[in-house]
């Protein structure tokens, strides 16, 4: 008897695999479920004495998917919390052998606040096979490897510095957290060094910028920050972007105009670049996913028409801009969840807290298994628990061959609704915007047999509407097997007014937009969604409904103090047989993944005060949340918005009220396909 991966039977190399062979002599014996399918996708092929099915090592720990790159397949663990990778099988069966592929990313600094410099990107180390810092291999052995994952710093309020990133692990492997955003309490504030730098913030002078790859590394792990202006003036002094692991921070330059933080890198390490998102940020662009440390952008100053310089590709937070006569969003972006961004420096004026770091991330793959063959072919593939899965995040064809033959079980979720643009109010009279809706969220399991070919239509995301508009529908999702499965895209919010009462979006099919209404309820349901909420009181300064969810209807605004709105609708968590990819789906309650269809957060009432939050996207209560990848409301503070994440299905949020050019509310999430059966 031999032992072939996790294959126990008569020894490969005393008998070939042909299943007739004279007299039993079948190199055979107990497969696994996995290595069992592979087996199958190939018609249990022949293979002489001498040659084998490869079976990689056997390992556990973050969220697991298998995927295919070529004829290659991989297993990738996603570690978004810290834990460990634990090994407790080898291999000799592999070219790579025991040896993994890492990406270590730790937290981003945090931006300063009031005239404050830009976070740096938290560092950033991999050894991907042809990645241009790639490191040195990685050898494992039966043995459990920690795994840490660095918080971003935070973006401190008023004139305070911001903090440091904190530094991410993976056995041997430390990635540096991201230099602080320099502040502008008294004297000369520096940028903090770090796995990228944070640039320096303006009080008596320039703070100079941060180092990157501090302590230094080969390859470097990241970059130093840009230089700010000190002109004296509210219109003309700016700061400089924070450093990424891909560039180095963009100067500042005249008059007021913020660096742009410096851009990450894309590591395409959980999957295709093409297809998996939910991993590292999106470069804009079709395509382009997993970018990680990016650096946080520079405070622009008080420039009429004056935009937020941006945060570097790889989840960079945006900075603000100096209020005065022209009003701007004043607060630090934070970056994005999971990246290692740095966080936007703030704007000036009180209160204006920078933006907080993006957390790091670790990623192992390993190679797993070749294969020539699947049963059908669209989307991106992946292999889990003896099931193919193809997940469509943008649309396609799903194509099946006549010896096609399963039960197939589908999710199929629409585009979510925009989220409600404001007045630009005068002298603190605008109400917020309603948070858009869910798209619809339908799931089943259904026969289908071969030969045919069925388009994929992915619903686009419901665009924010622009001051006195509806934020728009979502776009409808369509898988057409033989019966066509139509998921409709999620209504859009109300737009907010002083005295006027507006209904959200009524969805035909998903769930319906956060209202502005008085009393009565927000945008309608369909088959597959929830209604939006609603205000209740009926005075100004008012906040909006959140929009509904798949999961729950939208959250009503039901008071002044403490100018709170409506919370969106709760999300769903996907169907067991997809929740392995931590890939697919958002966050959601009890830190569980795979979560969509939330609807968006309500704008806030226009009241100029600190607590005048946003409503949580997805949340289903007024405490919780965001989850789903569903957008927040915005706030008198920030004006804008929160995007729903993308392939979320989720609702935008509804704008806050403010002074200034007309506001618009926040992007939907787009739409999904996924498709699993029996390997």
């Amino acid at each position: 008897m031999g032992y072939l991966g996790r294959r126990i039977g008569l020894s490969q190399d005393n008998g070939d695999s042909n299943p007739g062979a004279a007299g039993g002599a079948v190199g055979g014996g107990l497969l696994d479920l996995f290595a069992h399918g592979y087996f199958e996708r190939q018609g249990d092929l022949y293979n002489a004495p001498g040659s084998s099915a490869l079976v990689g090592l056997t390992a556990t720990g973050g969220a697991i998917s298998d995927y295919i790159s070529g004829t290659d397949v991989y297993r990738a663990h996603v570690f978004t919390s810290s834990g460990t990778f634990d090994v407790s099988a080898l291999t000799d069966n592999v070219p790579s052998g025991n040896s993994v592929e890492y990406l270590v990313v730790a937290g981003g600094g945090g931006g300063g606040g009031s005239f404050g410099g830009a976070g740096g990107a938290g560092g950033l180390r991999t050894n991907l096979t042809g990645h241009p810092l790639s490191g040195a291999t990685f050898p494992v052995s039966v043995s459990s490897y920690t795994v840490t994952i660095g918080a971003g710093g935070a973006g401190n309020p008023d004139r305070s510095r911001g903090a440091k990133g904190v530094d991410s692990v993976f056995g041997s492997i430390t990635a540096t957290g991201g230099g602080f955003g320099g502040g502008n309490d008294s004297g000369v504030h520096p940028g903090g060094p770090g796995g990228s730098g944070g640039s320096g913030g303006l009080s008596g002078g320039v703070g100079p910028p941060g180092s990157g790859n501090d302590p230094p590394v080969s390859p470097s792990q990241g970059n130093n920050a840009g230089t700010g202006i000190d002109a004296g003036t509210y219109a003309a002094n700016c700061t400089g972007g924070g450093g990424g692991a891909g560039a180095v921070g963009t100067n500042a330059s005249a008059p007021g105009v913020g660096g742009a933080g410096g851009a990450g890198v894309q590591v395409a390490i959980a999957g295709p670049a093409a297809d998996t998102t939910g991993v590292g940020a999106i470069n804009p662009g079709p395509g382009q996913y997993q970018w990680f440390a990016g650096g946080g952008g520079g405070h622009s100053g008080e420039v009429s028409g004056r935009t937020r310089s941006s945060g570097g590709v790889g989840g960079g937070g945006q900075g603000g801009i100096s209020n005065g006569a022209v009003l701007g969003p004043r607060v630090g972006l934070p970056a994005q969840y999971a990246t290692g961004g740095g966080g936007g420096a703030s704007g000036g004026g009180n209160p204006s807290p920078g933006g907080s770091g993006g957390s790091g991330i670790v990623v192992v793959r390993y190679k797993i298994a070749s294969v020539a063959t699947t049963k059908a072919t669209g989307g991106a593939i992946s292999f889990y628990s003896n099931k193919t899965i193809h997940a469509f995040r943008s649309s396609g064809t799903f194509t099946a061959p006549g010896t096609f033959d399963e039960t197939v079980e589908y999710v199929v979720i629409g585009g979510g609704g925009g989220g409600g643009g404001t007045h630009p109010g005068v002298n603190n009279t605008a109400h917020g915007g309603g948070g858009g809706g869910a798209g619809a969220y339908r799931t089943a399991s259904i026969p289908l047999a071969g030969p045919f070919t069925a388009p994929v239509t992915v619903g686009s995301s419901g665009s924010g509407g622009v001051a006195l508009n509806n934020g728009a529908d979502g776009g409808t999702t369509t898988f057409a097997a033989p019966t066509s499965i139509v998921s409709p895209g999620g209504g859009g919010g109300a737009y907010g007014k002083p005295g006027s009462n507006i209904t959200g979006s009524s969805s035909p099919g998903g769930s319906g937009g956060g209202s502005t209404r008085i009393t009565g309820a927000g945008g309608g349901s369909g088959s597959y969604g929830n209604p939006g909420g609603y205000r209740t009181p009926a005075t100004n300064d008012q906040g909006a409904g959140g929009g509904g969810g798949a999961g729950g209807a939208g959250g009503n605004f039901g008071g002044n103090a403490p100018y709170y709105t409506g919370y969106g609708g709760l999300g769903v968590r996907l169907p067991a047989t997809f929740q392995f990819d931590g890939n697919l789906g958002y966050p959601g309650p009890g830190s569980t993944h795979s979560w969509v269809a939330g609807g968006g957060g309500g704008g806030a009432g226009d009241a100029p005060i600190t607590n005048a939050s946003g409503g949580p996207g997805g949340a289903g209560s007024s405490s919780a949340g965001p989850f789903a990848g569903a957008g927040a409301g915005g706030s008198y503070i920030n004006n804008g918005g929160t995007n729903a994440e993308v392939n979320s299905g989720s609702g935008g949020g509804g704008d806050g009220p403010g002074e200034g050019a007309p506001h618009t509310g926040a992007n939907g999430g787009s739409g999904l396909v996924l498709i699993a059966y029996p390997s």
